[in-house]
């Protein structure tokens, strides 16, 4: 199927300017005419041209004009003023209205043809940088939120879901899990992006403190306002504001924030008139408040108008195959920030992470991992799980994709029933199978291997020594 060609939309009073552009380059551009700005402004919404070549001395409504009329629409295609007057204040005229290049009459069909092709390839360019951005947002959107597994990927694809609604989010999930990171990819893919995001954690601030801090204070409010200062809620305005430990905020503190959710306005402590803001909310807690409900320790009809979506984070030990994944990233994160050369972390220490139960979840995991890079040594794993408490599998809930649930290979050894063995086993031999698999099907290009299993060069290179595999296998 031929490619359709880039129309071009000719607004000049002389009929023979189209005609020899049309026999000129009629081969590489569809050429549509108009004899005046009027009509030619019309031609823009039914012909929908990829560009313009606009006339600046014409009857009636003059070339300016027309650039003026043509930057109210929506969306215009990129315009060439093209004039027998080189008159300066016309140039700058059409500059500062957007026209993108200036040909002065009489001209070459090459000429033109060099101007037109330039302009289109500027263009081009902007959608693919457009392009670029919009796929580095959407990454980028996902910073730190490291995990494939089927529990991960469910909870990638609440967020997209949701992510550009106004509806109020509440994140739940233990400690650790990465509620602030969840709740910085639901600003970043909506259309809130480039506003504030402001971040409250409700349980480090004291409660006396925290309605200020929230609604912020009039002057002469209390002891020590001495001016008037906006509180998190306006200095999110427009963007959103998320309320880490929403299960900690006091009952009276809870029915302010009951009328921010109904009503989009406040009052400043200290203060008489109302403040409204566009604020959307997002809440994170590790609390159980059906639970504070019973107790009294948390209003029911709070709790309804918070959970308008639920986004539960699973705990690490619940997706232990995403494990590997996060080793590699908070290395190579801590590699780069200290300026280490830490090569990865051998089959038998990824194998006591896999098997230990992270209380702490991916918090607990990265905080040990800093240290074995800044010491460099993987040696002190063993040291630190048994310090953090005794590794406890739970099997419940785990996906059927779970290296837990992989066949274990052939082996000669006798056969070991520790269930701990077994996962570093099954982990090892997945592993060592799919880096094998990779590198066969890149001939060995060790950096495309790499890319391909995302991870870095160097981590590559320490897994062929440590699994022994070569191009002869």
């Amino acid at each position: 199927m031929s490619k359709a060609k880039t129309k071009i939309l000719v607004i000049d009073d002389d009929p023979k300017v189209s005609w020899i552009l049309s026999e000129g380059l009629s081969s590489k551009f569809e050429f549509v005419s108009a004899r005046d700005g009027i009509e030619g402004v019309q031609m823009v919404s039914t012909e929908k041209p990829d560009l313009i070549l606009l006339d600046i001395k014409m009857p009636g409504m003059n070339g300016i004009e027309v650039l003026e009329r043509l930057n109210k629409l929506e969306r215009r295609p990129e315009v060439i003023m093209v004039s027998g007057h080189g008159d300066t204040q016309f140039v700058v005229d059409s500059v500062r209205l957007g026209a993108a290049e200036f040909i002065n009459k009489p001209f070459d069909v090459q000429e033109v043809e060099i101007h037109i092709n330039g302009v289109l390839e500027r263009n081009r360019l902007r959608s693919e940088v457009a392009t670029l951005k919009t796929e580095l947002d959407s990454k980028n959107a996902y910073a730190g939120f490291i995990g494939d597994s089927e529990p991960m990927l469910k909870v990638k694809s609440i967020i997209e879901q949701v992510a550009d609604s106004e509806l109020t989010v509440l994140i739940r999930g233990e400690s650790g899990t990465g509620k602030e990171i969840a709740a910085r990819s639901l600003h970043q893919l909506s259309n809130r992006k480039n506003k504030p995001f402001i971040k409250v954690n409700c349980a480090a601030i004291p409660r006396d403190l925290l309605e200020a801090e929230l609604f912020g204070y009039e002057k002469g409010a209390f002891t020590g306002a001495h001016k008037n200062k906006q509180g998190r809620f306006e200095l999110a305005n427009r963007g959103t504001i998320f309320l880490d430990e929403i299960g900690d905020m006091s009952m009276e503190l809870q029915s302010k924030l009951l009328q921010v959710l109904e009503q989009q306005e406040f009052v400043r402590v200290g203060g008489i008139n109302n403040i409204h803001v566009d604020v959307r909310i997002i809440c994170a807690t590790n609390r159980n408040l059906e639970e504070a409900i019973q107790q009294r320790e948390f209003r029911d009809d709070l709790f309804y108008r918070l959970n308008e979506i639920t986004l539960f984070l699973p705990p690490l030990r619940l997706h232990r195959e995403d494990i590997p994944l996060l080793v590699n990233h908070f290395i190579e994160k801590y590699n780069h920030l200290y300026e280490k050369d830490f090569a990865g972390i051998p089959a038998e220490s990824l194998n006591e992470l896999v098997a230990f139960d992270w209380p702490g979840n991916v918090r607990q995991m990265e905080n040990m991992l800093k240290q074995v890079v800044v010491r460099s040594d993987d040696s002190i794993i063993v040291d630190l799980i048994r310090a953090a408490g005794t590794p406890v599998i739970s099997t419940q809930n785990l996906p059927s994709s779970s290296p837990l649930t992989t066949p274990l290979p052939p082996t000669d050894e006798p056969e070991s029933y520790s269930l701990k063995a077994r996962i570093g086993k099954t982990v090892a031999y997945e592993e060592k199978k799919l880096i094998s698999e990779v590198l066969t099907k890149t001939n060995w290009n060790r950096r495309k291997a790499a890319d391909m299993l995302q991870i870095s060069y160097r981590s590559l290179l320490y897994k062929i020594k440590d699994y022994q595999l070569n191009s002869t296998q």
